[in-house]
């Protein structure tokens, strides 16, 4: 079974490289995103909503699981190659590469045109910092980060949910990140009920984001500095960040680059001081978004090139231990 998964991994992959995400097309996440919303608002109210908020996180978890599961279910009973396709296309919902460097891309081409207004506005759409007044730098510091970050989330995490349970755990994933991006907030609104969708979602990325930290630097070798102070800077500056997992892609990227990321944000006009990672051996510029975006890339390929090695050792340690029982 776990071929049958690389397969549609390979094939979701290149689905996502030529195609990308519509924005015309229907997208299960969006109709996620509908359900959450809609539950959210009848449920997070009154007492209890620490468990209510569980509640809603097992109910969109389950019913996306039983719904993935019974249409690649019945695509494999038809044919495994149907099955394989149909899990393909299930999981290239999932991942976002070609969307997510589009996005940066956009903010990339106003800015090297000297227009800061509409690099600020495109910035806008992809973060959730105030973006009004930022210069040049802080522009391009927001998208290296967007990338750095959701290279894990938008594309690495859901592949490796994908080796393990195929489609279906590729969009229990996709649907733990939605909850968490939608109620998983600290502030008054949701910071009980969206507690278990924060906690939840950091359990999901724990063990692909580091993975994609270490393929970061293992598949680019750093700009400015000697590989020994790299993989220091990359594991004393990765836990700074407040998220458990957002960090390793952001400081892998700021140790390659040869540039600092963190610092002030401002959010709604509160302050937010994070955590600085790596060390600014050179300015941040418009064309690090361009070398952030292919990083991105060249580390989903490592990814895909580890889940095959790693799926197919698996594979044939199993198949050995079978056969000497």
């Amino acid at each position: 079974m776990i071929f049958y998964h690389l397969l549609s991994i390979t094939i979701a992959y290149l689905i996502d490289m030529l195609v990308g995400d519509p924005p015309n097309w229907p997208h299960p996440v969006k109709w996620i995103g509908s359900l959450i919303s809609s539950l959210e608002k009848g449920w997070n109210q009154g007492g209890g909503r620490k468990w209510k908020g569980v509640y809603l996180l097992l109910f969109v978890l389950f019913l996306v699981f039983g719904l993935v599961s019974i249409l690649v279910f019945i695509g494999y009973k038809i044919h495994p190659i149907l099955g394989v396709f149909v899990e393909a296309f299930i999981i290239a919902a999932t991942i976002a590469q070609k969307s997510l460097k589009e996005a940066s891309n956009d903010v990339y081409l106003p800015l090297t045109e000297g227009d800061l207004p509409e690099a600020r506005k495109r910035l806008s759409y992809i973060v959730g910092r105030d973006t009004e007044f930022l210069p040049e730098a802080e522009i391009a510091r927001g998208a290296i980060e967007t990338v750095a970050e959701n290279t894990c989330d938008g594309v690495t995490a859901p592949l490796f949910w994908a080796l393990i349970g195929g489609a279906p755990l590729a969009m229990v994933y996709r649907a733990a990140n939605t909850c968490d991006s939608m109620v998983g907030h600290l502030n008054e609104r949701y910071k009980d009920f969206g507690w278990a969708s924060a906690k939840w979602d950091d359990v999901m990325n724990w063990i692909p984001s580091r993975i994609t930290g270490i393929l970061m630097l293992l598949g680019k070798h750093p700009e400015q500095m000697d590989y020994k102070k790299a993989w220091k800077i990359l594991f004393r500056d990765a836990k700074k960040h407040p998220s458990p997992n957002s960090g390793w892609g952001e400081a892998a990227a700021a140790v390659i680059l040869g540039i600092q990321l963190g610092g002030i944000n401002y959010y709604k006009g509160m302050i937010s001081d994070r955590a600085k990672m790596g060390e600014p051996q050179t300015t941040i510029q418009a064309e690090h978004i361009l070398k952030v975006n292919a990083l991105l890339y060249k580390t989903v390929f490592l990814f895909l090139v580890f889940l095959w090695t790693g799926g197919m050792a698996f594979e044939w340690v199993f198949t050995w231990i079978k056969s000497t029982i």
